[in-house]
């Protein structure tokens, strides 16, 4: 294997590639194994120079200004894909370059938002659901979203510092779905996060699992791979997916359009796609991997951890996030009116 990718970088890389030569790598907060970039680094000899991002916002805000000596890679999720994609902010994919791809679960390629993917690859796909510490509240007792405007939970709630996540939460509670572009729906939405906002005790999407446990929170809303990483520590975190259903969503790598070296990204965004790399990615992070091959070699734990792979049945009741057109500045608008209460 190590002998492939040497041959891949050789073959496309610039000539005088050296040890010194960087991949500049933006990403979600913990979401891959350190030991995967130092592989990638031994394989190579590209240095990976690694930030990270709190919201899909954020990581839009941050490329939008940068013209030239960007990031190589980028993780967005799919609909902040197919908005980079109509501005121009993204560049093209060379599938010749990416023969990795063939491990990708068919199911994940070719959506609506990237057709034939000529501009991202599926990296991992998760839920945003409802945490509890079963120490302090019973799990059974929690089936639905609008368990967490139960006052007894006042002070005790943990919401994600992401509009969307945020707002599609609110909306199915309400009956609505979670892409809603309908005005009146959304102001519906936001009146009645208001009403919740006194009882929320943080807004987290950098490590939301941490105010689990640091015993800030008992419930609340946070992603699947979060409460994984979690029951390392403390298994009484418990994942529930609610009767109105989950927010489901796939993120994806591109390569920015103020890339500094489009080689070095391809051969990033290719070791990913190994089987074996993606193994280790899934097996760290807690979320569902977009390779089929490594999923055959997931480690038993990973694999049946329902905060991983829900049932279909939980699946069923979900919703995967799309874009909402123009109607996001309508969600911006409650967003910080939310957040500044």
């Amino acid at each position: 294997m190590k002998r492939t990718l040497v041959l891949f970088v050789m073959l496309f890389l610039p000539l005088g590639a050296q040890a010194s030569e960087e991949v500049y790598v933006f990403n979600w907060s913990q979401y891959i194994d350190p030991a995967v970039l130092e592989l990638f680094e031994k394989e190579t000899g590209i240095k990976v120079k690694y930030s990270t991002f709190e919201s899909n916002e954020a990581l839009f805000a941050k490329l939008k200004i940068l013209k030239k000596d960007g990031y190589d890679v980028a993780f967005p999720s799919t609909y902040f894909v197919e908005r980079m994609r109509r501005l121009g902010m993204l560049k093209p994919l060379d599938h010749n370059k990416l023969p990795n791809m063939k491990n990708l679960n068919p199911d994940l390629l070719n959506k609506p938002y990237d057709p034939d993917n000529a501009y991202s690859i599926p990296y991992m796909w998760g839920s945003s659901a409802i945490g509890v510490n079963a120490k302090a509240v019973n799990p059974v007792s929690v089936t639905s979203w609008n368990d967490l405007w139960n006052p007894a939970y006042k002070g005790k709630v943990l919401l994600m510092d992401d509009v969307r996540d945020v707002f599609a939460m609110s909306l199915r509670s309400l009956g609505y779905s979670g892409n809603d572009t309908n005005h009146e729906h959304l102001k519906e939405a936001y009146e009645k996060l208001l009403k919740l906002k006194p009882s929320v005790k943080v807004f987290n999407s950098d490590s939301p699992k941490q105010p689990f446990l640091n015993n800030e929170v008992v419930i609340g809303q946070i992603w699947g791979g979060e409460v994984y990483q979690a029951n390392e520590e403390n298994p009484d975190i418990v994942y529930i997916y609610p009767k109105e259903g989950a927010t489901f969503w796939v993120d994806n790598m591109v390569i920015p359009a103020s890339t500094r070296n489009i080689d070095y990204a391809h051969a990033f965004i290719d070791f990913m796609c190994r089987p074996d790399v993606a193994k280790m990615n899934c097996e760290y992070v807690g979320y569902a991997t977009a390779n089929v091959e490594a999923q055959k070699m997931l480690d038993e734990k990973t694999r049946n951890h329902k905060a991983v792979y829900p049932d279909k049945a939980d699946i069923d009741r979900g919703e995967f996030q799309a874009d909402v057109g123009e109607t996001i500045i309508i969600y911006e608008k409650y967003w910080e009116m939310l957040k500044t209460q």
